[in-house]
């Protein structure tokens, strides 16, 4: 048996609406907010009296998920260094492809977004940055070209 697909990536935030606006101005879809009550939560992620607000994002073809956690109860971590650089392990950034690269920096640079290198093109195939969101989320943006 194979998986299906993949579902979405969570993201643990402090600042959850920060978060979303980033997210939505990027172009996904925000489909739901709200806190999560369900119990059997605590028993999937190991943790006990859990108390988060959860919400749900999605790309506009429908494929694929962002959610974010912002948890009151236990208290989130804060990962070291803060500004970890690329070659640290774990999950280091999430890659979007997007119509037009510049444009989409332009307006995530609105929300404090910053370029972490510069945009570069990879031969004539697409043109490739990183972007560091609120609490240092670094996404990925790819335009193809041709």
């Amino acid at each position: 048996m194979t998986i299906q697909r993949m579902d979405n990536v969570l993201i643990v935030v402090d600042d959850l609406d920060a978060v979303i606006a980033f997210f939505v101005e990027l172009g996904m879809e925000l489909e739901g907010k709200g806190p999560l009550e369900w119990r059997g939560a605590e028993r999937v992620i190991g943790l006990d009296d859990v108390r988060q607000d959860v919400a749900m994002l999605r790309v506009p073809d429908g494929h694929g998920r962002v959610e974010l956690a912002k948890f009151h109860r236990p208290k989130a971590i804060t990962p070291e260094p803060k500004h970890a650089p690329a070659n640290t392990l774990g999950l280091r950034r999430v890659m979007f492809a997007v119509d037009d690269i510049d444009d989409v920096v332009a307006r995530m640079r609105a929300h404090g977004a910053e370029l972490v290198g510069e945009i570069v093109q990879y031969e004539n195939v697409y043109r490739l940055c990183y972007v560091r969101g609120p609490e240092d989320i670094v996404v990925g943006l790819a335009e193809e070209l041709g």
